[in-house]
């Protein structure tokens, strides 16, 4: 089995800076994509970005290009989701996530394993 736990949420105003943190802990070798979404306050799970394990290819949503950066730590397999230039837009409740497959999903339902979730709150 595979377990995620994520740390790092807060509140932080408009234009500030957090970092999440999503530990991947059992059958690792299972878990070689792995991403992050989020749900906003009254709306859908929508997804943020996505990393491949081996090859550290990566993948964003069009919304967050240019201010969140995910990158891992191999040594404490833990994946990380650097965000910069927060927005209140960006309010919401933030999930890792991870698959089996090689290839990448922007779609929840491709993902077999969730973390808890992290609340991340944007002030204006």
């Amino acid at each position: 089995q595979v377990q995620l736990v994520e740390s790092g949420g807060g509140l932080v105003q408009a234009g500030g800076s957090l970092r999440l943190s999503c530990t991947v802990r059992g059958r690792t070798f299972d878990s070689i994509i792995r991403a992050w979404f989020r749900l906003p306050p009254g709306k859908e799970r929508e997804f943020v970005g996505v990393i491949n394990q081996i090859s550290g290819t990566t993948d964003y949503a069009d919304f967050v290009k240019g201010r969140f950066t995910i990158s891992r730590d191999d040594v404490k397999n833990t994946m990380y989701l650097q965000m910069n230039n927060l927005k209140p837009d960006d309010t919401g409740i933030y999930y890792c996530a991870v698959r089996e497959t090689e290839s990448f999903s922007r779609s929840p339902a491709g993902y077999g394993v969730w973390g808890q979730g992290t609340q991340v709150t944007v002030s204006s």
